[in-house]
Parts: C-alpha cells; sequence; structure tokens
C-alpha cells in the first residue's frame, strides 16, 4: 500500500510539474529569457484575489493545458500581481518592480489588462479578458508581432 500511495504521490508531483504555469515576475530577466529563445513577453497585470476578470482569464486561459503547451515555446509569461488580501501580499520588492511596471505598462491602472511586448520590452499590443477559447487568446496575441 506504501507503495502505491508513493508511486501516485510521484506522479501528482511530475503533473504539476509539467502543467505549472512558468511565470517570471522580473522584466529584465522576462526581457533576457526573451531574447536567447526568441519569444514573446506576455505581460499581465491582474489582482489575483479580488479582480473577478482576472481570475476567470487564469481559469479560462492561462491556466489550461492548451495555453500552457503553446505558451511554453512561444511566451515568456510575465505577471504584475497587485493582490489585496494580507496573506496574499507580495515582499516590499516584488510590490516596488511591480509599480515600476504599472507606470510603465499600465498608467490607466485596469485589471486584467495584457501587454505584448517584444525582446526589447517595447509594446507590439494590448488587450484584456475576453470570453473565448485558449486557442483564438493565442490567436489574438500572436497578431501582435511586429
Amino acid at each position: 500500500m506504501k507503495k502505491v500511495l508513493h508511486i501516485l504521490g510521484m506522479l501528482f508531483l511530475f503533473t504539476l510539474t509539467v502543467t505549472a504555469q512558468d511565470w517570471q515576475t522580473d522584466l529584465t530577466i522576462a526581457k533576457q529569457l526573451a531574447k536567447e529563445n526568441n519569444k514573446l513577453i506576455v505581460l499581465v497585470f491582474q489582482g489575483s484575489d479580488w479582480c473577478a476578470p482576472c481570475i476567470k482569464l487564469e481559469k479560462e486561459i492561462w491556466s489550461t493545458s492548451e495555453f500552457k503547451k503553446y505558451a511554453e515555446n512561444h511566451f515568456v509569461m510575465l505577471q504584475a500581481d497587485f493582490p489585496r488580501k494580507k496573506k496574499n501580499m507580495l515582499s516590499k520588492e516584488q510590490i516596488l518592480k511591480n509599480k515600476e511596471l504599472a507606470e510603465k505598462y499600465n498608467t490607466r491602472g485596469y485589471f486584467p489588462f495584457v501587454v505584448v511586448l517584444n525582446t526589447e520590452g517595447e509594446v507590439l499590443g494590448q488587450t484584456s479578458y475576453k470570453k473565448t477559447t485558449p486557442a483564438k487568446y493565442i490567436h489574438l496575441l500572436e497578431s501582435f508581432k511586429d
């Protein structure tokens, strides 16, 4: 019985590792990864614990296996989260980084707000939550390419 539980536990951890979205939280690192791998940067401004459309975007697009599989090979995902609940508070350093990103890319304070950047951090396009499929959202993001 212990062996079965151990194997099931290992499979669960492997599944989490394979399907987890690799979010960056630093623009400098995101730009470096984008340059090294010739990928677009998808910068997502969200309020993960209070913004209903942000939560829907996470559930309907970002966390789907279809999107994650595509993003792994085509995008560097950069997250600027602005949680409100104390239990979800970010470090002071991360709060400052997110504010700097907002000052540069989200001056109107929209949530959710999705900005597609090139490897230099220049804006190629922007969008928000849309009630659509992961495939159509991927097509939208790709349509912003130079």
